[in-house]
């Protein structure tokens, strides 16, 4: 079970990164017509997060993009935690030293956007020989806008939220493989049949499902019950999460449900114990919720094998929801040209290509999403191709300035009806009251 960080930490940290950020000028002046070549004593620093599974996909095309201009050096900073990389993040922010180039997720970038503190990436796009707006999934494009800053940073991948399977598990139990139409009984009932006391010791051995109890993983279920996130009154233009909603809160509850009524999921003291992907990556989880960034790491799996399937449906309704990050450029960066340059080459065809073979991403190039580099059916998954059916129902979560607050904070709610540290209602109702200041 992922622990809560206190409210203040997190305040602070925040307020540490709002207060840092310097902002851009007003008038935000666009690159050259051709960005010059980076000069040879040009050191760009580029900071990622990821397992060591995903630090190889990185550091493959560092050594690329070394080799293409051997006259570069890209130092490449590796935070393993995605909790510490937000942290080391802000912190670099507000110091005014952040890494040349940056990946966040869309979710997190807009208090950057807001503050001024990132390089608007739109311009040197539209004048880069290499790659154009139009190669990429608009999706994924539209993920990294903000206002009338335009594009912010370049995706580099667009995935999606779906269940990674044990086919050894479902073999063993006489199941058939998840089916591309398989509604919310189906998915209940599969995480029941493969939910085992192997021992008869009244102690869960095997479970059906590992799912993390957060607004991220409830959000498509929300979706395909009908219900939304978050709440606009259009006559003042506020919003609030709209979580307390009637059809919202009943997709909740059967979330909830999952782990407090059906005991499918680990409880809180097993998943202290041990969290459901370790689980998952030892044969004791059958079905695991996650994006498409566990792929290296689960392909170092060979006691099983295993394979994607898409969430299943409420009824006729299918949603997903978006998992994006970007390279970014912060707006003090001294090293401009040069680490325009190397994000223009990680996304280039050549660049997404050599990550998307290590299987950290779905690339946001439709021309690479659709290439053997990312479909090839001789390395796992084999179904890849889920991720890109899944793509025409996906949807995003908001891109308000404080979205990073009222997530951490619906998330700590979350998590406590789910362990049946609360009921629902009070959880939920604490979770709208608790984010209402954040909202603009």
């Amino acid at each position: 079970m992922k622990s809560s960080r206190p409210l203040l930490i997190k305040l602070i940290v925040i307020q540490i990164l709002l207060g840092g950020c310097q902002a851009a000028p007003t008038t935000q002046q666009p690159p050259p017509e051709t960005v010059a070549p980076a000069t040879p004593t040009s050191n760009v620093s580029f900071m990622i997060f990821g397992d060591p599974a995903e630090l190889q996909a990185y550091q493959n095309l560092v050594k690329a993009y070394d080799a293409k201009f051997p006259g570069e050096k890209i130092e490449l900073i590796h935070i393993p935690d995605q909790a510490d990389y937000r942290q080391r993040l802000a912190a670099d922010f507000a110091a005014g030293t952040p890494a040349d180039v940056v990946l966040i997720n869309y979710r997190r970038f807009s208090v950057l956007a807001e503050k001024g503190a990132l390089e608007p990436l739109g311009p040197y796009l539209e004048k880069s020989p290499l790659i154009h707006a139009a190669d990429f999934y608009p999706e994924a494009i539209l993920a990294f806008q903000w206002g009338r800053r335009g594009l912010m940073c370049i995706p580099q991948n667009i995935s999606s939220l779906v269940v990674y399977y044990n086919k050894d598990l479902f073999q063993a139990a006489g199941l058939a493989y998840p089916s591309a139409d398989w509604t919310w009984d189906d998915f209940l009932a599969t995480a029941q049949a493969l939910t085992l006391d192997q021992d008869g010791d009244g102690h869960t051995d095997q479970h059906g499902l590992g799912v993390e109890p957060t607004l991220q993983r409830v959000a498509p279920f929300i979706w395909q019950n009908g219900g939304d996130v978050v709440r606009i009154e259009r006559s003042v233009w506020t919003r609030e999460l709209a979580l307390d909603d009637p059809l919202a809160l009943e997709a909740i509850r059967w979330f909830v449900a999952l782990q407090l009524t059906h005991h499918v999921v680990p409880n809180a003291v097993d998943e202290e114990a041990e969290n459901s992907e370790s689980r998952f990556l030892n044969g004791r989880v059958a079905m695991y919720l996650n994006s498409r960034r566990g792929v290296p790491t689960y392909r170092t799996i060979t006691a099983f094998d295993w394979d994607v399937a898409p969430l299943p449906r409420k009824r006729w309704r299918r949603s997903g929801v978006l998992h994006a990050d970007g390279y970014c450029l912060p707006a003090v960066s001294a090293h401009k040209a040069a680490a325009w340059q190397f994000i223009e080459f990680a996304n280039s065809v050549e660049g997404q290509t050599l990550v998307a073979r290590s299987g950290r991403t779905v690339p946001s190039l439709k021309v690479v999403a659709e290439s053997p580099a990312f479909l090839d059916p001789a390395a796992k998954p084999l179904n890849s191709r889920v991720f890109l059916d899944t793509l025409p129902h996906l949807r995003m979560l908001p891109r308000v300035t404080n979205w990073p607050d009222i997530e951490e904070i619906a998330n700590d709610e979350i998590e406590r009806a789910f362990y049946g540290q609360a009921d629902v209602v009070e959880a939920i109702h604490a979770a709208v009251v608790r984010t209402e200041e954040y909202f603009p």
